[in-house]
């Protein structure tokens, strides 16, 4: 008994969290530190916003990464490209599956932000909505501590 409790220990001594896990695979997928970020998910009627903002927003270096990024991840998801959201959070991930292949349906537009930048989706077709608002959970649970909702 004791020999399965310490194996059963060493296992999740090993086990990583989903939050844990996009920390630690982020630099891979965006150019900014993510611990200085907080991204922020705003679900709408026909879409969504997810704005990334720079927790200190005096960091003009963060902040000007943070938008070269979005403004990228905009035009690819605008293209039906989803690949760095499916590298960081998994191809399996809620909702990117329709994205990509709904995206001639989705209106995607970039704009900056004193502190960081957004990205606004939009959609009149219901099903591509609801994967939307599901995308944005997820990202909202696997980046945990580090994101909220509006």
């Amino acid at each position: 008994m004791i020999v399965i409790l310490m194996l059963l220990a060493c296992a999740n001594a090993g086990a990583q969290t989903a939050q844990e896990h996009v920390h630690g695979h982020a630099h891979a997928v965006m150019p900014f530190d993510i611990s200085k970020t907080v991204h922020v998910f705003t679900m709408t009627e026909s879409g969504g916003i997810e704005r990334v903002l720079v927790r200190d927003p005096r960091d003009a270096g963060e902040v000007t990464l943070v938008q070269q990024h979005l403004r990228k991840e905009a035009e690819r998801f605008g293209e039906g490209d989803y690949s760095d959201p499916a590298a960081l959070h998994g191809a399996q991930m809620p909702g990117l599956r329709e994205l990509q292949a709904g995206a001639k349906r989705i209106s995607v537009s970039y704009a900056s932000l004193p502190e960081g930048a957004q990205i606004t989706f939009g959609t009149a077709d219901r099903h591509l909505l609801t994967a939307i608002h599901r995308w944005f959970g997820a990202q909202l649970s696997e980046h945990g501590a580090d994101a909220r909702t509006e």
